[in-house]
């Protein structure tokens, strides 16, 4: 973990903190700004990781999530996503369960006759008359357009280990589910900033 000190968290910093910071420090304190400035980052360190480790998903999920079903057209899925402002959606199984999902990225790359994933590269091809997004549209369902399986997380999983799905996949949100894999949330990389930003340890 970096060793910067983002002065824009509001972390509380507890006496465990401070004692685990105090062992950490190589030889014998003697309480120079120095030796100050060290034990705060080290205290700082401890309270950071001890945050990551109990706020869970659950803690900072969107419990309101849109999402669709495999047989939803995807003109319905693109219209879903407009109206709602939102980049990516669950589809689902029949019986709840998140089967993948679908993001502006899955549009692109499989609406593009060469599996373009640029929304200038696919536009280019359809001013040139290389494909019909509208008859593509009308046809595709949203099983045809998801990504799957889809990567989703538990809802005890620490946040830290969620940052860390997020940049190693390189998506923008992962599904919540419960302990039969059926859908409760979503959390998106903002919710997981804005945790690391504003949850204050405890």
């Amino acid at each position: 973990m970096s060793d910067r000190i983002d002065p824009a968290m509001n972390l509380e910093i507890s006496d465990d903190d401070i004692y685990d910071a105090m062992k950490d420090v190589q030889g014998y304190l003697d309480v120079t700004p120095a030796d100050l400035k060290e034990l705060y980052k080290f205290a700082y360190r401890h309270a950071l990781e001890r945050m990551t480790r109990s706020v869970r998903a659950r803690d900072i999920m969107t419990r309101l999530v849109f999402s669709v079903n495999r047989n939803t057209p995807v003109r319905e899925v693109a219209e879903i996503m407009a109206a709602r402002r939102i980049s990516g959606l669950p589809v689902l199984d029949k019986d709840g369960t998140v089967a993948g999902v679908i993001s502006e990225k899955d549009f692109l790359s499989r609406m593009g006759t060469g599996g373009k994933s640029h929304f200038m590269a696919v536009l280019a091809e359809f001013l040139q008359g290389k494909g019909d997004l509208t008859m593509v549209a009308g046809l595709l369902k949203a099983e045809d357009m998801m990504t799957s399986p889809a990567v989703s997380v538990m809802e005890d999983l620490p946040v830290g280990e969620i940052s860390r799905i997020l940049t190693e996949k390189l998506i923008n949100r992962v599904p919540v589910v419960g302990a039969k894999g059926e859908l409760t949330g979503i959390v998106s990389r903002t919710d997981v900033v804005r945790a690391l930003l504003l949850t204050g340890g405890g």
